[in-house]
């Protein structure tokens, strides 16, 4: 009998290092940047995202320690305040109204009611001008009549607590109007508009004068959203980490696949 010779085709098919689950691992240029991409995009999202949720614990410490801290004179702290840092703080600041200057900030809703925020600029000893927000009263049956909420006359002691009026709000075309009815309460807006030198922090009023105006004051706990933002955060990552496996799963060698039927 002939000897066998073997196959030099099969022994290069079936041995040949060229063959190797190693080798044969050529990820696709398109569908690599692509899941680059989407993993790069994920991960700044849930980057934000923690950020974001940071900030908000910073706030809500912040809140709590001013719940429990001693009430800071007004006429004490300098033009060059940070007043962010005071946000929530208690605070007294003691001035005459101007009630000739007061404003409403509209669609304000009160146990189901709609009606308005009555601000009031109060003037300072010192020449500053701060924004109250002596609190909410009910709209009339028509919105061409004012509800009727004169400020105290004389000198007033206003007891409350420092808010800072959010920079950026959505406007549905710019407010022109120099009337009494405002969309949102803006120090530097109605500052240029009057040219008093308001503060950029407003005083939200928790106590009622004598005698008690009938405004409503209750200000409730914000909502800082701190578990939204974890959980917004946590499905960022998720979808990085998933972009991240179907692109592992799809360029897995092909016996790893011929192996998975």
């Amino acid at each position: 009998m002939r000897p066998t010779m073997p196959n030099p085709l099969s022994a290069t098919h079936e041995g040949s290092p060229a063959d190797s689950p190693a080798r044969r691992f050529r990820p696709r240029l398109v569908p690599t940047l692509a899941a680059l991409a989407a993993v790069a995009v994920c991960v700044a999202a849930g980057n934000w995202q923690r950020d974001r949720m940071h900030a908000k614990e910073s706030l809500r410490r912040q809140y709590d320690a001013a719940a429990t801290a001693a009430p800071v004179a007004l006429a004490s702290l300098p033009a060059a305040t940070d007043w962010p840092s005071l946000r929530y703080r208690p605070v007294v600041a003691t001035g005459e109204y101007l009630a000739d200057r007061q404003i409403f900030i509209d669609n304000k809703v009160a146990a189901g009611r709609a009606g308005f925020h009555v601000v009031t600029p109060l003037s300072l000893a010192d020449g500053r001008v701060v924004l109250v927000n002596r609190g909410w009263i009910a709209q009339k049956s028509s919105r061409a009549v004012l509800p009727d909420a004169p400020p105290p006359p004389g000198v007033a002691a206003v007891h409350g607590r420092i808010a800072i009026p959010a920079a950026g709000y959505l406007e549905l075309k710019p407010e022109t109007s120099s009337g009494p009815i405002r969309q949102n309460l803006d120090p530097a807006r109605f500052a240029a508009a009057t040219g008093l030198a308001a503060l950029p922090a407003v005083i939200e009023a928790t106590a009622a004068p004598a005698p008690d105006d009938g405004l409503l004051r209750e200000w409730p706990a914000p909502d800082f959203g701190i578990e939204t933002h974890r959980i917004y955060m946590v499905q960022w990552y998720a979808f990085a980490l998933l972009a991240a496996a179907l692109w592992f799963w799809f360029h897995r060698p092909r016996a790893a696949r011929d192996g998975h039927g």
